[in-house]
């Protein structure tokens, strides 16, 4: 059966990247059928407060990203509790789960991507808990009403964020950490040590490299990761690698199919190859930027300078451009007095900034890294810089 005998954009993924582009269709005047399919049965909602005030606060109410007479306002067509099981890239229809298909003209894929999961020993497998959905967001929260002892078990962004909002609640809890240090993967050695500094002074104990078997709780919160979404891709043929590979338009192997979020594998300039991005903004700039281009055929390299949050109890942590390839650092301000920023140089160039409690300084490097302004460390070292003069230089 077919839902639709007119063609137009359908979005397989009811999260940000897919809610946005939605909307940003029509706000670029877009007139054609517009239908976005989501695997969840709820509302499309924002995913950010799960792992912050949904947690820290006990705060139950679902932060929806539009309500659910917007959908009909712009005549979206929501398809929710629904999966996509085919893409037919010959005839251009997509097969859902309930036996319907629905025919594109452009199809983009939101697919976001899964929690990582593991065993705990000594812990049941109903109280190892990930923290990925609203569903999830429910379990944990329900833990922890009744857990006086937590284990988390990831020293990332999600972890950390559950660790602060246990702590905060008066809940024992320790995180294990694989690595060496918190962070790791996505922060510099300054705001990692500052970090650990700080979770400790509020009441969260960080232990590295532990054997996880030993490990005893009243539950546990996982956050090692994210595996992208790509199983209906790779079954079209589409060119997938830890994500669904896609050029500068955001385009996949198939000129007729998107791929956007946190599935997507995408070049940038801001890398020195291609990256795959797990990031609101991210997800949210890309929506924008392919709505753009199917409304009006205008192709352009997406192009938006790459950043990230954190909220950790009190701690605003902020990254703007990618740093993972960073071999020099140079701190601005006081480490201290717990506002300061720590630039990020590879081969003498700087290639952005880590943050904590500093959002001016973030902002000035967001600017700094989109209108292409080189920075040396030699210049940034000299007595009398100023990040901020270096935009008008």
């Amino acid at each position: 059966m077919t839902t639709s005998a007119v063609p137009g954009v359908v979005i397989v993924g009811g999260g940000q990247a897919g809610v946005d582009l939605a909307f940003s269709l029509r706000f670029e005047q877009y007139a054609g059928p517009v239908t976005v399919i989501s695997a969840e049965a709820e509302l499309p909602y924002r995913k950010p407060p799960l792992s912050k005030d949904h947690l820290a606060l006990g705060a139950t109410e679902t932060e929806y990203l539009r309500s659910g007479e917007s959908y009909a306002e712009e005549s979206i067509t929501l398809r929710l509790g629904v999966r996509v099981t085919e893409i037919e890239r010959t005839a251009h229809t997509v097969t859902l789960d309930d036996g319907t298909t629905v025919p594109y003209t452009h199809l983009v894929l939101a697919l976001g991507a899964e929690a990582r999961t593991l065993p705990m020993a000594n812990i049941p497998a109903d109280k190892v808990l990930s923290l990925r959905s609203l569903a999830d967001a429910r379990k944990v929260h329900a833990l922890f009403e009744t857990a006086a002892d937590i284990a988390v078990v990831g020293g990332g962004f999600i972890g950390l964020e559950a660790a602060a909002a246990a702590a905060k609640r008066g809940i024992k809890v320790t995180v294990y950490e694989a690595a060496p240090r918190l962070m790791g993967r996505a922060v510099c050695e300054t705001v990692s040590d500052f970090a650990l500094t700080w979770h400790r002074e509020h009441g969260v104990e960080i232990v590295f490299g532990a054997d996880l078997s030993e490990i005893r709780a009243d539950g546990a919160v996982v956050g090692i990761g994210v595996t992208p979404t790509t199983d209906i891709a790779e079954k079209a043929g589409l060119q997938t690698d830890d994500g669904i590979v896609v050029d500068e338009t955001l385009r996949t192997s198939d000129p007729a199919i998107f791929a956007i979020g946190d599935c997507a594998r995408f070049p940038t300039g801001f890398a020195s190859g291609p990256v795959r991005l797990e990031s609101i903004q991210n997800a949210s700039d890309q929506a924008r930027h392919v709505a753009h281009e199917i409304a009006t055929g205008e192709c352009s390299g997406y192009a938006s300078v790459p950043w990230f949050w954190s909220d950790q109890g009190d701690l605003a942590i902020k990254m703007a451009g990618i740093t993972s390839g960073h071999d020099e650092t140079l701190v601005l301000g006081n480490v201290d007095s717990g506002s300061f920023s720590v630039l990020c140089f590879a081969d003498g160039v700087l290639v952005g900034a880590d943050s904590v409690n500093d959002g001016k300084t973030h902002m000035t490097m967001r600017r700094l890294l989109a209108k292409g302004v080189r920075v040396t460390l030699a210049e940034a070292s000299a007595p009398g810089f100023d990040l901020k003069q270096a935009l008008s230089a």
